[in-house]
């Protein structure tokens, strides 16, 4: 049976995630598995990638994030690493217009630090050119990783102590998140990983603290929407007590 859509307002608690994160994982292995070189798998990925942003659209998932290659992953073959940064460039400069026209404005979260200039000049452009979409907010994560972040934010605040702009005591929680790489963008809801691994591997360590993880056996590659809607109909079925009493 097919789940009904979300509603897209602010309070996506009433039926479903406000905002869904996705650790996509098993390109590698999808690629393998069939005797094909790891590229071959990573192609694969971005055409899920395709697919996922359309349905989360489709179900009216208001925020959409996907960890597509984090700090750690600089220490892979290099020309495995060539080839994920021709595939980001490649859905910068052809997939942009996909996007704008179906409402959804891109964001890219992670530092900028180590891309190529062109990539850089790529990711602005198509930041800019999705800026006034309302539909879906779609945050790839690219060079993220969250203790990265989490230092990064620790550092701008000492300075900030350090100079006289803030009070040790003034800072807390909105505050510290001011100075994380997703200012703005609402913490997860619920967090899914592919390929069948448990771990969250140094993604948004803060804004999970209360995210629902749901791990499936699924390779990236043959992810869509129809497991997305799975996931999202686990979520519901769940009790978010924060802490508190059911």
């Amino acid at each position: 049976m097919s789940i009904a859509p979300l509603p897209a307002g602010p309070d996506g608690e009433a039926g479903g995630p406000r905002h869904v994160a996705i650790i996509m994982d098993g390109n590698g292995r999808w690629a393998k598995a069939r005797g094909l070189p790891r590229s071959a798998g990573h192609r694969r990925g971005a055409d899920a990638v395709k697919r996922v942003v359309k349905g989360a659209g489709e179900l009216g998932v208001p925020c959409l994030t996907l960890f597509a290659f984090s700090t750690e992953n600089w220490q892979r073959p290099a020309d495995e690493v060539r080839d994920l940064m021709g595939l980001l460039r490649h859905y910068l400069r052809s997939e942009i217009e996909e996007l704008r026209k179906n409402g959804a404005r891109l964001r890219v979260v992670g530092s900028r630090e180590g891309l190529a200039a062109d990539i850089v000049e790529d990711i602005a452009r198509a930041e800019q050119s999705t800026r006034g979409n309302t539909r879906i907010d779609v945050n790839i994560a690219l060079n993220y990783g969250s203790r990265d972040e989490i230092l990064r934010a620790t550092r701008r605040l000492a300075e900030q102590v350090k100079h006289g702009e803030i009070a040790p005591e003034a800072i807390d929680e909105r505050v510290f998140e001011r100075e994380l790489q997703t200012a703005g963008l609402p913490d997860p809801d619920l967090l899914i990983r592919t390929s069948g691994e448990q771990r969250i591997s140094n993604f948004m360590l803060w804004q999970c603290a209360y995210a629902e993880l749901v791990f499936v056996d699924t390779l990236w590659p043959d992810f869509g929407k129809e497991h997305l809607e799975r996931a999202i109909g686990e979520f519901r079925r769940r009790e978010r007590r924060y802490g508190g009493v059911g």
